[in-house]
């Protein structure tokens, strides 16, 4: 028997074991949305108990908005890519995500970034190069932006992560990526309101995957995010609900009702700074 990988994550960085188990067990799927065999290669040598997210079926929802938000973002990326082939792509809580394994043209600038204790999982599956970089620092570590020399279109990817820092939190990051990053494109992951104050009331995250975490921000839609700066300009947003329906179930129905659809389901947001 192969020995598996330990990994000692708790809190929020634990919470990037779950969108690697929501591509993996796509894979399962007869059509799956996206195909990620990369994810079940590393989730079938981490030494982690997945099996507590199956149980019961009970994140089915959590798993389709995970391959609905990475097949959404794969496709705005390709969009960036096929415009600026030769462009730099910064992902900012990068996790066990596999987005430049499964996309690289040959020619992109890639940086992952993430926490330390996140990296040093990542670099057991993956190898730098020299147009492919990790930083082990966290985003709100700002000696990261110094480490990158940038003369070419940038394209910011941040899914999975804010939400689980304070709006002020946010504020601050977003002001410094708009001074440090001009003319930049964001793509960002943004929650809901009403799933922030059930994850602070009824302990959600805890309750379904048995991680110690909790939203702390949430947004009515993406155009509010226009308020952290006056040279961030909304462009448009895709909320998850209206993709691949099919795999929604009751959901399906229930996102017919605008007030249910205005307080569930995740959406990602198209930025420009200007």
């Amino acid at each position: 028997m192969v020995e598996k990988l330990e990994q000692n994550l708790s809190g929020v960085p634990e919470t990037l074991l779950v969108p690697l188990w929501a591509r993996a067990v796509e894979m399962k799927h007869s059509n799956p949305i996206v195909k990620d065999d990369k994810a079940l290669e590393i989730m079938e040598q981490i030494n982690y108990d997945f099996g507590k997210l199956d149980e019961d079926d009970k994140n089915w929802p959590t798993q389709v908005s995970v391959v609905v938000r990475t097949g959404l973002l794969d496709k705005a990326v390709k969009v960036f890519m096929d415009k600026n082939p030769d462009g730099f792509i910064l992902n900012i809580g990068c996790g066990l995500d596999t987005r430049f394994y499964r996309l690289d043209n040959g020619s992109i600038q890639w940086y992952d970034l993430d926490l330390p204790e996140s990296l040093q999982i990542r670099k057991q599956f993956f190898e730098e190069t020299d147009r492919y970089k990790m930083i082990p620092k966290s985003v709100f570590d700002y000696s990261w932006i110094n480490e990158i020399n940038v003369n070419k279109p940038v394209l910011i990817i941040i899914e999975g992560t804010l939400m689980y820092f304070t709006e002020r939190e946010v504020e601050e990051l977003m002001n410094k990526l708009v001074i440090s990053f001009k003319s930049a494109e964001m793509l960002i992951e943004i929650t809901t309101p009403h799933m922030v104050k059930q994850s602070k009331e009824e302990d959600i995250i805890n309750k379904q995957y048995q991680i110690n975490a909790t939203l702390k921000w949430g947004v009515r839609n993406g155009k509010e995010l226009e308020k952290f700066n006056n040279h961030i300009k909304f462009i448009e947003e895709w909320h998850y609900f209206d993709f691949h329906r099919d795999r929604w179930k009751v959901i399906r129905w229930l996102s017919i009702i605008p007030p249910f659809k205005k307080r569930y389901g995740n959406r990602i947001v198209h930025l420009k700074f200007i």
